[in-house]
């Protein structure tokens, strides 16, 4: 084991990846902001529903505009390799701090890209073919650690292992739910639009979905597989980019697939750049291996070990609590269960004090309408919701306001059912890491 974290390779692998997530980062930035994103998932709403233990994290307001573009200088730097050190915290600290804003707009994709950003932070990716490396000799290097880039495609395996294993449950593998749902309705597209039309096709695409992420790791470690093992990779992503609104994230996992290559491969991308741009060579003339001092190798190291544990445990906690976990959702977030269910729900909220005072609450007058979707299949974000209700219909007069919820959600496309107990007063109730009694079980 002493042998393999003394070992040494090209440092060019993690270079490549620095650039192209940086950049993807940048454009996905611009993104946000040309399509309007900033202000309406970020500033409009009224309330926000932040994550448990994160109520610190508020609003901006308008700054949020400021914090956008924080975000997106800090990645283009990160690409260049500019400032890197500082870029790479400011990265990290930025996207995490708008995606802990309001648990509305959590996706896997983004949680994937706040913990490449935190591994980043870590690794030596600037000094080769950097900005940094150009201005400063001194730091400049072409081989770093073996377990540098072999933390970026673990980290990776382990996203793509964790969804496989997600898959395998009865809707996907035996109903092809959601994907029955879905597909239907893309149809229309060219070229393969008319398979979706076949229900052989939504049971083919579950189960290759399955197998994919189960399998493609190991064939992109493997020397032998890999090109065909990336030619899926890019095949799977692409495909999942014109059949679902997922944003940068194929292109993402596009680039990041490409670690796995060799050190060869990504030193022959970096030279043809090189070649059309000769005075990037000064950026990369070197002999040297980056090294770790002993205390900063342990404290990396450490912090490696622990990040790997968390998440090896996290995409199975739901183990430690009762009941269906995609009707709960407790242990869901955070484990890589990607697209794994379509759910709808309808919530009527009842505000009463104890004056016999009572009100049904419009909740187009507090939340968006993306708010609405996500809170109404959510218990978790349905008690937020009532707290938020409870605290500014007192503000109105209500005397130690009460709310209830009349909760009826449809799961991958079932007749709706009761989720909330109806007797029991949500404004009373504590948010915590335990299980919410109050929750209807699920029963088929």
């Amino acid at each position: 084991m002493s042998n393999y974290f003394n070992r040494t390779t090209s440092v060019a692998p993690l270079v490549v990846f620095r650039i192209g997530l940086g950049f993807m980062l940048f454009l996905g930035t611009i993104r946000f902001w040309l399509n309007g994103w900033i202000e309406g998932l970020y500033i409009s709403p009224k309330y926000f529903f932040p994550y448990y233990g994160f109520d610190f994290v508020v609003p901006l307001g308008n700054y949020t505009y400021a914090l956008f573009f924080i975000f997106g200088l800090s990645a283009l730097f990160v690409a260049l390799g500019f400032l890197y050190r500082l870029s790479s915290i400011t990265l990290f600290l930025s996207f995490t701090y708008i995606e802990l804003i309001d648990k509305t707009t959590y996706l896997n994709h983004y949680y994937f890209i706040t913990l490449i950003c935190f591994l980043m932070m870590f690794l030596p990716a600037h000094v080769y073919f950097s900005v940094d490396a150009y201005r400063k000799e001194h730091i400049r290097a072409n081989t770093v650690p073996q377990w540098c880039i072999d933390s970026i495609k673990l980290f990776v395996s382990t996203l793509y292992i964790c969804a496989g294993i997600a898959k395998i449950n009865p809707d996907w593998l035996l109903h092809a739910l959601p994907l029955k749902i879905w597909l239907p309705a893309r149809n229309d597209m060219p070229i393969i639009g008319f398979l979706f039309n076949y229900t052989w096709v939504f049971y083919l695409f579950s189960w290759f979905g399955c197998i994919y992420d189960l399998c493609i790791p190991f064939f992109l470690w493997n020397k032998r597989t890999r090109i065909v093992a990336y030619f899926f990779v890019v095949v799977f992503h692409v495909l999942t980019s014109m059949l679902f609104p997922i944003g940068m994230f194929p292109y993402i996992m596009i680039i990041t697939a490409l670690i796995f290559f060799s050190p060869t491969f990504h030193e022959r991308i970096i030279s043809f750049i090189i070649d059309l741009l000769p005075t990037l060579s000064k950026s990369v003339a070197s002999n040297k291996t980056y090294i770790y001092s002993n205390f900063k190798k342990r404290f990396v190291l450490g912090v490696f070990f622990a990040f790997f544990a968390i998440q090896f445990v996290m995409p199975f906690r739901y183990l430690l609590y009762p009941g269906q976990l995609f009707w709960t959702e407790e242990g869901y977030r955070f484990s890589w269960r990607v697209m794994l269910m379509e759910k709808a729900g309808y919530t009527q909220f009842t505000v009463k004090d104890g004056n016999g005072k009572y009100i049904i609450v419009n909740n187009e007058e507090f939340l968006t309408r993306q708010q609405e979707k996500m809170m109404s299949t959510q218990p978790d974000m349905m008690l937020q919701y009532a707290h938020i209700l409870a605290d500014y219909y007192e503000l109105q007069g209500f005397v130690n306001p009460s709310v209830y919820v009349d909760a009826y959600v449809a799961l991958n496309g079932r007749i709706g059912k009761s989720m909330v107990d109806t007797q029991v007063d949500l404004a009373k109730e504590k948010e915590s890491l335990g299980h919410k009694y109050w929750i209807i079980n699920y029963n088929e």
